[in-house]
């Protein structure tokens, strides 16, 4: 009679963490109304940013499938504060992400307006843990002015490294010739910059910019890559 077959006994090995993975790890870390008032980060951090309609608060929830961690006011404009996301596993925190409040909404006052294009512009400048920034425009609509104006205040550190990447979001919104056409105007926009199509309904485009978001927040060291080409 044959031996029964013994399971064996090594203890498995963790389970590998998928950037797709990472993104769920994602909670409410602070909300900050003023720059002087975000904690200093000693992580990679990744700025969401775009106009008050594009869907930003919707595509940060479906990156983390968390229905509610980025807060999706029906008013449009009415959030007012830099809030931060912590993510990574087991306690631990390896990246933030800062949730920017939506701009260009014509119904807010022009005071609050004035003052949140500051603390926006003051944010993207100065920032020191900003890693990236993620763009998020309406695929119907393209690069309005005002991310244009956006993009000449982040130019000089997207020229000194700073990551950036366009999200053109509902694009389930598009045939594929349109959403063809508006990749093209958008490359034409950023000079070429990195862009992706969004889709929240369609869970579009998910795989490619967790992997980006992965990337930007763990960096290749060069001993990590001398050993990966050994």
């Amino acid at each position: 009679m044959k031996p029964s077959h013994t399971p064996n006994s090594t203890p498995s090995s963790p389970a590998v963490v998928t950037p797709v993975g990472w993104l769920h790890t994602a909670r409410f870390l602070t909300t900050a109304p003023e720059l002087q008032h975000l904690p200093p980060i000693d992580v990679p951090e990744i700025a969401f940013v775009g106009r008050s309609n594009a869907g930003k608060s919707t595509c940060i929830n479906t990156l983390t499938q968390q229905r509610r961690l980025a807060f999706a006011s029906k008013t449009p404009g009415r959030t007012q504060s830099i809030n931060l996301f912590a993510l990574g596993k087991q306690n631990t925190t390896d990246a933030v992400f800062a949730d920017l409040p939506g701009y260009g909404y014509a119904a807010v006052p022009q005071q609050a307006k004035r003052r949140w294009q500051q603390v926006m512009a003051n944010y993207l400048v100065s920032r020191k843990s900003l890693t990236g920034i993620v763009m998020l425009c309406d695929a119907r609509l393209g690069l309005t002015e005002l991310d244009e104006l956006l993009l000449e205040v982040i130019r000089p550190r997207v020229e000194d490294g700073l990551k950036f990447l366009v999200l053109l979001t509902k694009a389930d919104k598009l045939t594929r010739a349109e959403a063809n056409k508006a990749i093209s105007i958008a490359k034409l926009q950023t000079a070429g910059g990195d862009l992706a199509l969004f889709s929240a309904l369609k869970k579009q485009g998910i795989d490619q910019v967790a992997q980006t978001l992965w990337d930007w927040s763990h960096p290749v060291q060069p001993a990590d890559a001398g050993a990966a080409t050994a």
